[in-house]
Order: C-alpha cells, then structure tokens, then sequence
C-alpha cells in the first residue's frame, strides 16, 4: 500500500518542474515575439506582441522539412539496427560458448569509457579511403558500432536472471541456438529491447558532431540548427525555432515509450509479464 505523500515532497516536485518548465516556456515565447522585444527579455509584459515571422523566415530560408526527413530515416535506421543487433549479441555472450568470448565482451564493454572524438579521425581517414564522406553509411555505422558497449550491457544484464529453465526445456524440444533467442528469448525481453531503442533513437535524433564531419549534401537538424545562429547577429527568435522543431520528436517518443522505457531499465527478471 503506498503511503501517504508529504507536502513537503509536493512542494519540492513543483519547483524542480518548474525550474525544468521555465527555459522550454522561454524558447517557445523567444519564437513567437519579435526580436526588438525578445531583446529587452522574454519575459517582459510591458510590450507584448506575437508575430510567426521567425517561423516564417525559418521555413523559407533554411531545408527545414528535408533535414526533419533525413533526421528521422536516419534515427530509425539506426535505431532499427540496434535493436536487431543488440540483443543477439547480448544473447550470444551470455548463453553460448565461443573461443575469446569473455575477452570480447570485456573490450566491447570498455567502449564504454572511449570518447566519439578519439575515433573522429582515424574513422574520416577510413571513410576517405572508402569514398564514403557524405554517404548515410559514414555515419550510420558508428551510430550502430559505438552503441554496442551500453546496449549489449543494458541487454545482458536483464538476460542475468532470464530464467534458464526456459533455455533448457527449448534445447529438449530440439531447438537451436536460433530458434531459441526468436521463439524464447526475444518474446520475453521487449522491456530492455525497448529500453535500448528509445535511448538509441534519443541519441542519433541530437548527434551533431559525426554528420558535420562526414555528411555535405544531406545534414541532419542539429547541424542545420548550427547554421541557423548567425555570425554577426543572435538570431535568438530563429534559434529557438530551430530548437523547438529539432526537439519536438525527441519528447513525443519519450512521452509514448516512457513506460516501456522505465521498465527495460528496472527489471530484473526474465518472466514475461
């Protein structure tokens, strides 16, 4: 039976929502008052007035619909790819045995501590020499490949207390290392699965530093929201445009999948629910 609730504790959610709250309300009233007010801050009453001429502006002078396009193929198709990839491997490190298999898993896991900047080059180096610079695949794979360390963790340490009994009644049954990750494994573990594919989707949709580098023609909405700020003006009306269009898929995934997505990260157990 759950407790009765505090006022105290009340108090303390309305005020850390509130400081959440503010810079998202700021953004949005940024976007909808003209730059003349804007500048004397946003939050000033004394002359307000809304007007959608930096959504306007937005739209006209910047490839806005075909970067949210290419953003959200690219965000799926990596997302995709994790959520197929991660849980075989995942499977296969911790139910079947392969020569070097702990040793991999402990260098994949140690992905973990290695910055996206150490791989940079030697990766525009690869992609050079592959005539691969502004191919999708230049930075899909790297969105995939460096996922690995915390997606196959995530996946493994739900698999931990997968109930063996299951494993072995399959084997009985004549099922294969195959059959049984489909028919077994992968109906009871959606919980981390999800888990792993909103938080990959989370981070391809906001990744700015590899389809800068390695993307010309087609550039995601981060990089475009980059060139929106201008050099020798602020632009805070078009930046907050930018930043309510780049952000608005991000928060109605996590809305959606937020209660898959607290029990990928809670559960601890393999029965299906």
């Amino acid at each position: 039976m759950i407790g009765r609730i505090h006022w105290w504790t009340v108090i303390l959610v309305g005020v850390i929502a509130t400081i959440w709250i503010i810079p998202v309300l700021g953004i949005v009233v940024t976007s909808l008052r003209p730059p003349s007010e804007v500048a004397l801050g946003w939050w000033r009453l004394d002359t307000f007035s809304i007007t959608f001429s930096a959504w306007i502006r937005v739209w006209d002078e910047y490839p806005l619909a075909q970067a949210f396009w290419f953003t959200g193929m690219l965000a799926a198709l990596a997302t995709l790819g994790t959520m197929l990839l991660a849980p075989v491997a995942a499977y296969a490190f911790h139910f079947l045995k392969f020569p070097f298999r702990r040793l991999l898993l402990i260098l994949i896991i140690n992905a973990f501590v290695l910055p996206q900047q150490v791989v940079v080059i030697p990766l525009f180096t690869l992609w050079r020499d592959l005539k691969l610079i502004d191919n999708i695949a230049a930075v899909l794979i790297p969105y995939i490949g460096l996922s690995f360390a915390w997606s196959i963790f995530l996946v493994k340490n739900f698999l931990e207390d997968f109930p063996k009994e299951l494993i072995e009644a399959a084997k009985i049954d004549g099922c294969g290392p195959i059959s049984t990750l489909r028919h077994v494994v992968l109906p009871n573990a959606t919980s981390p699965i999800f888990a792993v594919g909103v938080l990959q989707f989370l981070w391809t949709w906001n990744a700015l530093l590899l389809p800068m580098l390695y993307l010309r023609s087609m550039q995601p909405l981060p990089v475009l929201l980059t060139k929106v700020a201008g050099t020798y003006e602020s632009n805070w009306d078009l930046r907050s445009v930018a930043a309510i269009v780049t952000t608005i898929v991000p928060l109605i995934v996590f809305v959606i999948f937020q209660r898959q997505f607290a029990a990928g990260s809670q559960t601890r157990t393999g029965a299906k629910e």
